[in-house]
């Protein structure tokens, strides 16, 4: 019998990319697993049960949480994948496109760990996996925003996993740098854009555009998060491809104003 049959997982933002492919690999693995998107798609993941939800609303995400324990009797393992992104200066998005950017990456994972928490410690056994990025490690120029929504992620999920370790819940943490998957569509244009901002802002969404053509497949970010699902002795954090384990090793291990300079340099700024 397969180790992990019998298990039921949760995976937000299952439709497409990373978490399409992570709900693959854990149904592959043995995982009774339950996708949520925020609508309903005709091309569901091979051998996942495909939910929709809307993780910015409150209702909804206790609704699924209700529905898949009634099928199952039990919830081993959430993946917080759901995200998007957003390009463009720190000043040009107004405070209410940045509270639904929050709203998304932020909160989302924070309404889900909650409703599945209390069962989890009842039954004195989890894991919650949260899809983090290269960008909760190191600055992110023109995307300043969505930067702030993984660093606040990976805050709350190291000081979380503190707490929930009593009751043998674990929260890990899968960092992916850029990806061959749709997420650059799903990444917002800031909502009032300045001149003054054009020219950067053009060269930065040539870059991401182009590390996306050339980055790590999202069946990569999978088997991390699979590992980071799976491991007998959890880490905190799980490098999702070669790009992401660079990044890891040189923001450890470079002086800063060395790695600034090669940021800058990336980034096409002004060194």
């Amino acid at each position: 019998m397969n180790a992990h049959s019998g298990k039921t997982a949760i995976v937000t933002g299952a439709s497409t990319g990373i978490g399409r492919a992570t709900a693959e690999a854990l149904a592959k693995a043995g995982f009774r697993v339950f996708g949520t998107s925020r609508r309903a798609v005709e091309d569901e993941p091979r051998g996942v049960a495909m939910l929709t939800c809307d993780v910015t609303d409150d209702a909804a995400v206790l609704a699924i949480v209700s529905t898949v324990l009634s099928r199952t009797g039990r919830i081993d393992l959430l993946v917080n994948n759901a995200g998007i992104g957003l390009l463009g200066g720190a000043e040009e998005s107004s405070i209410s496109q940045i509270q639904a950017l929050f709203d998304v990456n932020l909160f989302g994972v924070i309404r889900l760990t909650n409703a599945v928490l209390p069962l989890m410690r009842q039954r004195g056994q989890g894991r919650i996996v949260n899809i983090s990025s290269v960008l909760g490690l190191i600055p992110a120029p023109y995307s300043a925003h969505y930067a702030a929504t993984k660093h606040a992620l990976e805050g709350y999920s190291e000081s979380l996993d503190h707490e929930t370790r009593a009751f043998n819940v674990r929260i890990a943490l899968v960092e992916p740098a850029y990806t061959r998957s749709a997420f650059e569509q799903n990444t917002l244009a800031a909502d009032s854009t300045l001149k003054d901002y054009e020219d950067a802002r053009a060269r930065a969404r040539a870059v991401m555009k182009e590390a996306t053509a050339i980055g790590d497949t999202p069946e990569s970010v999978a088997a991390a998060v699979l590992l980071a699902a799976t491991d007998e002795h959890p880490r905190r954090r799980y490098p999702a491809g070669k790009m992401a384990r660079q990044v890891s090793v040189l923001r450890r291990l470079v002086p800063a104003k060395a790695f600034d300079k090669s940021l800058r340099k990336q980034m096409r700024l002004p060194v």
